[in-house]
């Protein structure tokens, strides 16, 4: 039975063909059945056992090649019949219409030996084939109709006659058909209804489809929906028949002109019982399912390669989408989702992606809901973080399909390299990374709520679960960019937790050893990788005292060139109010470089005239320049002493140059 599982599991992964394995007993005509089907006469001499056939795709119904396979009592032994049934996947078990004994071991014999071992669910698909029909004058089916409600994987019947070529092309087709389209999955016989796997794909793929939420599929909904799966939509008279049927047939399919989840599963179960199951697959298989009913690897993990130095961002069509999904359930159209608007969102989902966690990670409604901009700082902090993941849930909410997008790798733009971003001296990048690092109480998640603009009298009312992360948006430059701030608190930091884009150094000015820990972690990880690091003092509202550290943070911060610290409070709501701008470029290091330059050239000029033409037109260009050439550049140039000795010998040169020009215009004059 073990082997039996692993087999049928390798048949639903793989799906490139199909082997049909023809069992009965001696003198039923198996031989003669694959024999006629491949010379398309009924042979003369007929074999004890035919080899195997393989029919190209070309020439089959389904374009999948299939291997016919015979087998022979008097030539084969019993191992040899259990392996090819373990390889099958599908078994034709034929009888002879004229001989009730080979009718009886269909049901003693030949079914318990196929799936006697087998479990339900992956038991072998079986056909029977009720052979020599030509010396018979009624069916046989009335024989046959028992055994098949006994054994649910029985999928059909198919009469034949393998002397006058009758339904032999059927009896392959049928057998192709209950590989690539089978029954048991989807539907149980002796309950006849759906499977619960089956109802719960079904559902999913009804809440996809129905785009405004209404819990309808309307007209253009199932045009949409038919033209999505079949290529083509439904005909105006087609589409009034199908919602006939379906109203004729329940008391709730069909609301306001629309077909309602009933309504969808009845029509789905009547394409079943009717032998049309190959139209429930093709939905299925357009969604992305496989033949267990469970979403596919390839459609949920889409190959995304992030080379190392890249990041992950959302890009337009990852938003377009995000934000139809939306408004979708934002039912009360308050630019906010309530607890029971997000778990409707996610319904399609096998289990919630977002935990409790998210209202500590992003801004909140004044309802303390998820707000539209929340919202999406959630997805950009999902796709930053673990983008495969993110991937993910964008398969199962059917961004592929309703996007109509090969897979979900379209909603994602991998960065460039950073250090092509450095060489370059620019970046296309929206999401940037803060690692806030400080000893413990120093108050770095008063810092990241701060940073999601939430009051002290609302984290006191309202806390929420403890969090690390923190993510809103900042304005530079009058465009919007995502910061990730991360609390980092460890005794000893390694240096993969040191990398980020900015780096944001917490002590508290009331605690004298504070200020130790941010300096060594400085001197350990940052001091030589050319990260922008900003020092803050926490708890500005308290008295400051004076920091153990040979150095006060003020010195320390002008010794290695760094901005001057900033001070931030929560009671102080003037402290941090561009704080966070600041750090996402770190800009405020740029007024120690124009305000060093400045003054030398202040102090290298002999003349007043001079500084305040000359000095100032330089000093204006090199502001411009340094605008440009993006702050990765200067943070990664100021660590080095060459950075300084060339501003220092620019200057002089432009001094020089200046004081030249004041003397000969002082001649001319």
């Amino acid at each position: 039975p073990q082997l039996v599982r692993e087999f049928s599991r390798q048949r639903s992964e793989m799906k490139r063909d199909v082997r049909i394995l023809m069992l009965g007993e001696p003198k039923v005509g198996k031989t003669s059945l694959i024999m006629s089907l491949v010379g398309e006469e009924f042979p003369e001499k007929v074999p004890l056992r035919a080899e195997e056939i393989t029919i190209p795709a070309d020439v089959t119904p389904e374009k999948v090649p299939t291997h016919i396979v015979d087998y022979s009592e008097s030539e084969q032994s019993d191992e040899v019949l259990r392996e090819e049934i373990v390889k099958a996947n599908v078994v034709c078990v034929v009888y002879d219409v004229t001989q009730e004994e080979t009718i009886d071991k269909i049901r003693t014999k030949w079914i318990p030996l196929v799936n006697g071992g087998a479990e339900k669910g992956n038991k072998i698909p079986i056909i029977l084939v009720g052979n020599k029909s030509d010396l018979r004058s009624g069916s046989s089916m009335e024989t046959i109709l028992p055994i098949m409600n006994q054994f649910s994987e029985i999928e059909t019947c198919v009469e034949c006659s393998a002397k006058n070529l009758k339904n032999i092309s059927e009896l392959f087709y049928y057998a192709q058909k209950a590989v690539l389209h089978p029954t048991a999955p989807l539907y149980d016989p002796e309950d006849k209804q759906l499977k619960p796997q089956c109802v719960r794909a079904l559902s999913r793929i009804f809440s996809i489809s129905d785009q405004d939420n209404d819990h309808i599929l309307s007209d253009a909904e199932l045009n949409c929906f038919q033209k999505l799966c079949f290529g083509n939509p439904l005909a105006p008279q087609a589409l009034e028949d199908v919602k006939t049927v379906v109203w004729k047939n329940t008391s709730d399919g069909v609301q306001d002109n629309g077909l309602t989840l009933n309504g969808f599963l009845f029509l789905n179960t009547l394409f079943i019982q009717r032998g049309r199951h190959e139209t429930t697959w093709t939905i299925l298989r357009k969604f992305g399912y496989d033949d267990t009913l469970e979403l596919t690897d390839d459609y949920l993990y889409p190959p995304l390669r992030v080379s190392v130095g890249c990041t992950t961002e959302l890009n337009h069509l990852g938003h377009q989408f995000l934000q139809k999904l939306f408004d979708k359930y934002d039912e009360d159209k308050d630019s906010a989702l309530s607890p029971a608007e997000l778990k409707n969102l996610f319904s399609v989902l096998p289990y919630m992606p977002w935990g409790p966690e998210v209202y500590s990670n992003v801004p909140l409604s004044d309802d303390i809901y998820i707000s539209q901009h929340g919202y999406f700082c959630q997805w950009m902090l999902s796709a930053y973080l673990d983008v495969h993941r993110c991937l993910e849930h964008l398969g199962h909410l059917g961004y592929p399909i309703l996007m109509e997008q090969g897979s979900q790798t379209s909603a994602i733009t991998v960065t460039r390299e950073k250090a092509l971003d450095l060489e370059k001296k620019q970046t296309q990048r929206t999401v940037f990374l803060c690692k806030v690092i400080g000893p413990r109480g120093t108050g770095k998640t008063d810092f990241l709520r701060a940073f999601l603009q939430r009051s002290t009298e609302r984290n006191e009312r309202d806390p929420g679960p403890p969090t690390i992360y923190a993510i809103n948006t900042v304005s530079i430059a009058n465009q919007d960019k995502y910061l990730i701030e991360v609390d980092v608190e460890t005794e000893f930091l390694k240096a993969a937790d040191a990398a980020c884009d900015v780096a944001c150094l917490m002590y508290d000015v009331s605690d004298p050893d504070s200020f130790n820990y941010c300096a060594s972690i400085y001197k350990q990880h940052y001091m030589d990788s050319g990260i922008p690091c900003v020092v803050v003092g926490s708890k500005a509202d308290l008295i400051e005292v004076k920091q153990h550290h040979g150095m006060s943070p003020s010195e320390f911060c002008y010794k290695h060139r760094l901005p001057s610290p900033l001070s931030f409070s929560t009671m102080l709501t003037h402290t941090h109010t561009h704080i966070y701008s600041k750090l996402t470029w770190a800009d405020n290091i740029y007024k120690h470089i124009y305000i060093y330059i400045y003054f030398f050239f202040f102090c290298v000029c002999v003349c007043m005239y001079i500084c305040i033409c000359m000095c100032v037109y330089i000093y204006i260009y090199i502001y411009i320049y340094i605008i440009k050439i993006k702050p990765f550049k200067i943070f990664k140039d100021m660590s080095s002493t060459s950075f300084w000795l060339r501003v220092t010998l620019g200057t002089t040169i432009a001094a020089m140059l200046g004081f030249a020009l004041y003397r000969a215009f002082s001649r001319h004059k």
